[in-house]
């Protein structure tokens, strides 16, 4: 197993080379499923350790987190308005967003997934990601992610959801691939219960987790196609001509209360809502009417990486 975060501005040479798999004394760090029980409990310390490094404390066993997150993690809007709302008064209870100690049981379309570890991380949230061998980087740096609080396991070895347990010590959100298996209910209620003792959130991905307070879903609508069409048909689009320009989600969420809550979603450039260079989840809106195919392909051109 290795674990592999991303730079950190205090990181020295040394901690770099713990994170990068290698221990100080020159060995390397064994699966956890690879080591004899009494061996364990020493394995899961070493592990603390390199989360402690990756904040740049070595000294220290977990990670800060940032408290102006508050009781929700950040999501973007059109997201956050689909989960389900507290009836608390407290203000942080009025505000969309994934609540701590909550398990979301996340599956279809990538780039949702993509999009909450980037409004998390750029939040000041840390995020741990385990066992999604798939993720593209640039897709989650395309989408705003604060790069240095995002921590990488991406082979977990024989069992991730142990990996995963380990990182929610010190993380607000951990990503946990499952890859199509289905978790036994008792350890569900285990590690949801460790959940909820660490105020983290559990983000379950390509399997299916029983007990899960939220499931979410996206599939694609339709593709939008640059240059050659400002809308979303791609019945008038050239043969062979163009590429993909952004694309429109359908995204459902529902909670333990059977309700379901669906919107479309857009997956476009953030240049009008005064974020250039970015890509994100927006509400749907027209096509802007005036603007060039040339002034398209600009604003669009960051958009290829996330869309595939």
């Amino acid at each position: 197993m290795s674990v592999l975060p991303l730079a950190h501005p205090n990181a020295s040479q040394s901690d770099a080379h713990a994170l990068d798999g290698g221990l100080p004394d020159g060995g390397d760090l064994p699966d956890v499923g690879d080591v004899p029980d009494g061996a364990r409990a020493d394995t899961l310390a070493q592990l603390r350790k390199r989360m402690a490094v990756l904040s740049g404390m070595p000294d220290r066993l977990s990670v800060d987190r940032v408290d102006e997150i508050g009781d929700r993690l950040p999501l973007p809007d059109v997201l956050a308005d689909l989960l389900p709302h507290s009836n608390s008064q407290h203000h942080d209870a009025r505000r969309g967003g994934i609540a701590r100690g909550s398990v979301i049981d996340c599956s279809g379309a990538r780039s949702l997934v993509v999009a909450m570890i980037a409004a998390v991380s750029r939040s000041g949230g840390q995020v741990g990601i385990v066992g999604l061998p798939w993720l593209s980087l640039l897709s989650v740096a395309e989408m705003g992610a604060d790069l240095a609080r995002i921590a990488i396991v991406p082979d977990p070895g024989v069992d991730p959801i142990e990996i995963a347990s380990v990182l929610l010590d010190g993380m607000d959100l951990v990503v946990l691939g499952l890859r199509g298996v289905d978790v036994a209910p008792a350890r569900c209620r285990v590690v949801s219960g460790r959940v909820r003792q660490q105020s983290s959130a559990l983000l379950v991905v390509d399997g299916h987790w029983p007990g899960a307070q939220v499931r979410m879903e996206a599939s694609v609508l339709t593709y939008r196609h640059v240059p050659g069409t400002s809308g979303t048909d791609l019945s008038a689009a050239r043969r062979g001509h163009g590429r993909i320009g952004g694309l429109r989600l359908q995204v459902t969420a529902t909670g333990r209360d059977r309700r379901r809550r669906s919107a479309d979603v857009d997956l476009s450039s953030l240049s009008a809502h005064g974020q250039a260079g970015l890509v994100g989840l927006t509400r749907p809106e027209d096509p802007v009417v005036g603007r060039s195919d040339d002034q398209l392909s600009a604003d669009d051109q960051m958009l290829t990486a996330v869309a595939n």
